[in-house]
């Protein structure tokens, strides 16, 4: 199998030893038919393949999201929506590839859609620069906002990023601030915004086209403020630990649905979107209809209320200091005095 993920090593065994069956069927067992071999080993491959993807760990999750076959904001755009028409350039310093984003129809909705792009080879990586967007990329995608504001447009946003540029040329040109208007402006707009992580949300380089009335992620994206790679460094000083970090942070779609930081799970087939683009891209397609939809039915003034009180929850949690329970309870025990 080609790009084989480490965790996939029994399914990729099993499919090579199926395709070898098939190939040269002189090899199959004695004492049962070569059909009935053949139905085992396609039994047991099916069956090894479910537990695998349904059993996931965080860490494991984290690779398909970032799988080099999955599809990318460019094949959405060609497979969910309809007439899309690409817009460059922040009118400000240059076109970030980065970041794509135009006209488009999701249905029979005209939309403005904007999503950060990863490249499929060293050459589109480095035009791409990684997906990782400079300031001009956010700036870009603020100017298309602005345009949809103007004529009315629902926004939607597509995340496929490790996070921004870090480096000095996106810090010269104030990367920081780049964000920060965008996260200002976003909670300002009148018109409908749905967002989708469709692969990998890093930080505030995903949070910089993630402010919406709506935000999904796909069953095997995640949504985190630091990499699990960065995290590790920090915490642990050590990047192998990346697995222990991807865990602790809660960036899997079920923890970011439990967190209420995420709307809603988009399914994907098992063993991630790469394994049937078309069906996934279907599936993203009617959930962004769907979301649209009821989104556009809020008045303009609720849809700012909401949108606002919506980011304003995130982060509020209560912690009980331990022993507390213990103590509660104890008390709750002891007889009244009379």
């Amino acid at each position: 199998m080609k790009h084989q993920l480490d965790f996939e090593k029994p399914i990729t065994e099993l499919q090579n030893k199926l395709d070898d069956l098939r190939l040269h069927p002189e090899k199959h067992s004695l004492g049962i038919s070569f059909e009935e071999e053949i139905q085992l080993i396609e039994k047991k491959l099916e069956e090894t393949r479910r537990q695998i993807y349904l059993h996931l760990t965080p860490w494991q999750r984290v690779q398909v999201a970032r799988h080099p076959k999955r599809p990318y904001t460019l094949d959405y755009l060609a497979k969910s929506f309809t007439d899309f028409h690409e817009l460059h350039g922040d009118r400000m310093f240059a076109d970030d590839h980065a970041m794509v984003g135009g006209f488009a129809k999701l249905g029979n909705h005209r939309v403005v859609v904007i999503g950060t792009q990863k490249g499929r080879d060293t050459k589109e990586n480095i035009l791409r620069n990684f997906g990782s967007a400079h300031p001009e990329g956010y700036r870009k995608a603020l100017r298309l906002m602005r345009l949809a504001h103007k004529f009315g447009l629902p926004i939607i946003t597509l995340i496929d990023t490790a996070g921004a540029y870090p480096g000095v040329a996106a810090e010269e040109r104030h990367i920081s601030e780049a964000i920060a208007v965008n996260l200002r402006e976003m909670m300002l707009l009148e018109v409908p915004v749905i967002s989708a992580v469709i692969g990998e949300g890093g930080s505030g380089g995903a949070l910089g086209i993630g402010v919406a009335d709506r935000v999904l992620i796909m069953e095997n994206a995640y949504y985190s403020v630091i990499s699990p790679e960065g995290c590790a460094a920090i915490l642990w000083k050590d990047r192998a630990n990346a697995g222990k970090a991807a865990a602790a942070l809660k960036i899997t779609a079920k923890d970011l649905l439990h967190l209420k930081l995420v709307d809603e799970i988009i399914p994907e087939p098992l063993g991630g979107a790469h394994r049937d683009v078309e069906g996934t891209a279907a599936n993203l397609k009617m959930h962004l209809l769907r979301h649209l939809e009821e989104v556009q039915k809020w008045t303009t003034a609720d849809r700012l209320k909401k949108r606002y009180a919506k980011f304003r929850a995130h982060g509020h949690f209560t912690e009980v200091a331990a022993g507390a329970e213990e103590m509660k309870s104890t008390k709750s025990a002891e007889p009244v005095a009379a």
